[in-house]
């Protein structure tokens, strides 16, 4: 099983020299891949439930630095040339699906074609509401978001005509090298993100699911692929747990799991933060 690193980005992790140094040691150690998650907005109190914890609440304090995810993947990819990058989860429906299909397909043709985009429906009204975009609706947004966007990279002028969004034979350059087709992963745990990730999506990423859950979440997710016709093995399906250990790993693999991500956050530091990198990758690549 592949084994992927969600770290980059927030806190100590948002300093230049940390990204550096966890995203060199995490492809020098084996990692699959770096994640990268994005909230544009934190309220410091907010009525909004976080749904990837048992509380409801985000783990993460208001007022702590929270990079752009293209742009710190951006600099990932700078000082890297194997390891894949992905946005853990982008909130396309807070986005202008013409500018994301634009710095995507930049960013892939950057890191030579390792990105994927991951991207979910959003869950914090009040992120919505400071954007000006309606939280109603997200999902038929999102759905409809992706949709232009795949016109984009495929179609040279490209137009599109929906609810949300339209254009008219514009030319958005560079392409996504591969083919046109960049890899699009679905995030969230619910049954309706679930749905859209066979419907739409390359693949799929839970976040903070309990081990023993993980197969009912599958199994759902296959369950929606048969129902659309589609083999299930097309779908690459990576998971976050939030009560994971090493001994988890043959059960998942078992279950269908693809990539197991683990998450942290890195120690203040460059050299500090290299080691922590080292010892995630005794503990999970080579336990």
């Amino acid at each position: 099983m592949r084994v992927g690193l969600h770290a980059l980005g927030i806190g100590d992790g948002a300093r230049p020299e940390v990204i550096r140094a966890v995203a060199t040691a995490a492809e020098a150690h084996g990692f699959a891949r770096l994640w990268c998650g994005e909230h544009v907005v934190l309220v410091d109190a907010p009525a909004s439930r976080y749904p990837y914890s048992a509380d409801g609440r985000i783990a993460v304090p208001a007022d702590a630095d929270w990079l752009d995810p293209l742009l710190s993947l951006s600099f990932a990819a700078a000082v890297t040339s194997r390891i894949e990058l992905a946005t853990g989860v982008l909130l396309l429906p807070e986005h202008n699906p013409v500018v994301v299909a634009k710095q995507a397909a930049t960013l892939d043709v950057l890191c030579a074609g390792r990105f994927s985009l991951g991207v979910g429906v959003g869950w914090s009204a009040e992120e919505f509401a400071a954007l000006r975009v309606p939280f109603a609706g997200r999902g038929r947004r999102t759905e409809e978001y992706l949709a232009a966007m795949r016109t984009l990279w495929t179609e040279d002028p490209a137009s599109f005509a929906g609810e949300f969004t339209r254009f008219e034979a514009v030319r958005v350059n560079p392409k996504p090298l591969r083919g046109g087709r960049l890899p699009v992963v679905f995030g969230g745990n619910s049954d309706a993100a679930l749905r859209r990730a066979a419907a739409l999506a390359d693949g799929w990423y839970g976040f903070n699911v309990a081990a023993a859950d993980v197969p009912a979440r599958i199994a759902v997710l296959a369950h929606e692929c048969a129902r659309r016709g589609r083999a299930f093995d097309e779908l690459t399906v990576a998971v976050a747990l939030g009560d994971g250990t090493p001994e988890h790993l043959p059960a998942l693999a078992a279950a269908g799991v693809t990539e197991l991500v683990v998450v942290g956050a890195p120690p203040p530091g460059p050299d500090a933060a290299g080691a922590w990198v080292t010892e995630l990758a005794r503990t999970w690549i080579r336990p």
